[in-house]
């Protein structure tokens, strides 16, 4: 547990490194508590935490303490959505705060933040994916390297979250540009939010609907065989694809009405806060029983695909990862951290994010035997156990992914569209 209670600590220390404390007085709040600075910060906290949640979702770290057991990092296994979520908050804040306080933003919404920040970014993490995995030894079909290009299949299994991005700031553009009646925009914001996680819920974890009831079952089907039946390929394969999504409307609402909101919260703050608290308490425990009753994966519980016990998980599990950045943007009226190493991360934490998967698997050396480094579909690696410190693992891939997300924005900021030009 070594590597556990280090980085345990670590995150702790930088949680209280740089922390703002208002009082105890009920006239005392941080008026910037959702600053650009401050959120940016929120940000970079939650760019270490996916970083760790990639981490401990291998199996080195979940099978370290034995069977049965819970591995190292144990508390970052299911929070990678929680973090994600954070994201999306921040982005529909920022968008209904720069509606607001820039006249011409959205003139250049769709250069600025749609072809740059995520269309660019995503086609150029596709051929840095692409020589990455050729240089590993990956051989694909034809097909799959093309569809991969195109980019309506996954070269980068972690590169889901630009295309979701550019699927709501599209409709976030297309609504509020042309329709002035708000609610109406926010409703439809919505609506095209739940449809993406109904679409998921349709989709399922891959292609089930190509073959007769529960073909996946069994390992020896010829449809395994197939290039286009794997898991991760195509979009909406997974659940995390739209679980956190709905905090980027929670975001844009606490902006619309934020000094109401802040109003409302400053009279019996300590009160309202304990009752916020036992409500996120509620929304995880709520979480926690449907993953448990119904769960996203159960294709595999020969049942066949199991559509309404995914739509069912994903309608209880999203009242967290909404609540979450509520209660966070509560507490920060009242206490925020603003250090180096968070605002480094908030300023880096698209790139990391999409660069993580490559340090994650060149890192690997340091964890598996070469007889189990490249495994079969289904098989469990076998690692150096007191070999190779899990700990230096994890500080290799946090290394690695800050070096490798520099090195991609420099790469895909130079093909930047300038205003000229489009």
């Amino acid at each position: 547990m070594l590597t556990s209670y280090v980085i345990y600590a670590l995150c702790v220390l930088l949680l209280i490194w740089g922390g703002k404390f208002a009082g105890f007085k009920k006239n005392q709040f941080h008026e910037d508590s959702s600053s650009l600075e401050v959120t940016k910060a929120l940000r970079g906290f939650a760019a270490i935490g996916v970083i760790i949640h990639h981490i401990s979702l291998e199996q080195a770290f979940q099978k370290a303490n034995g069977s049965g057991i819970p591995g190292e990092l144990s508390l970052f296994l299911n929070a990678g959505y929680r973090c994600v979520a954070i994201f999306f908050f921040c982005s529909g804040y920022g968008l209904i705060k720069s509606l607001q306080l820039k006249p011409d933003y959205l003139k250049s919404f769709m250069r600025k933040r749609v072809v740059n920040s995520m269309i660019i970014p995503y086609y150029v993490s596709i051929v840095i994916y692409a020589l990455f995995r050729f240089a590993m030894g990956e051989r694909l079909a034809l097909p799959v390297w093309l569809l991969n290009f195109s980019g309506f299949t996954m070269m980068n299994n972690y590169a889901w979250y630009p295309v979701v991005a550019v699927i709501v700031y599209i409709t976030f553009y297309l609504t509020f540009s042309r329709i002035k009646n708000q609610k109406v925009c926010f409703t439809i914001m919505a609506a095209v939010i739940l449809l993406m996680g109904v679409i998921f819920c349709l989709n399922g974890h891959f292609v089930w609907w190509t073959g007769e009831k529960n073909w996946w079952l069994d390992w020896n089907n010829e449809l395994h065989k197939k290039w286009w039946s794997g898991h991760n390929l195509w979009w909406f394969s997974g659940e995390w694809w739209v679980n956190s999504v709905p905090a980027l409307l929670v975001g844009m609402l606490y902006a619309r009405f934020e000094k109401e909101i802040r109003n409302w919260f400053q009279k019996l703050y300590w009160l309202k806060l304990f009752c916020v608290l036992v409500l996120m308490l509620g929304f995880y425990l709520l979480t926690g029983f449907a993953l448990t009753k119904f769960g996203y994966w159960t294709e595999y519980s020969g049942q066949g695909e199991g559509t309404l016990n995914k739509l069912i998980t994903y309608f209880l599990q999203i009242p967290e990862s909404m609540w979450l950045c509520v209660t966070l943007f509560v507490i920060m009226q009242k206490y925020y951290v603003i250090n180096p190493v968070a605002k480094f991360f908030g300023n880096l934490s698209f790139e990391t994010y999409m660069m993580n998967l490559i340090a994650i698997t060149v890192c690997r050396v340091l964890l598996y035997t070469k007889e189990t480094y490249k495994m079969q579909f289904g098989m469990l690696p076998y690692y150096w156990a007191g070999r190779i410190n899990l700990l230096l693992y994890a500080a290799c891939v946090f290394a690695l992914s800050v070096i490798l997300g520099i090195t991609y924005r420099i790469i895909y900021r130079k093909f930047y569209f300038k205003e000229k030009t489009l």
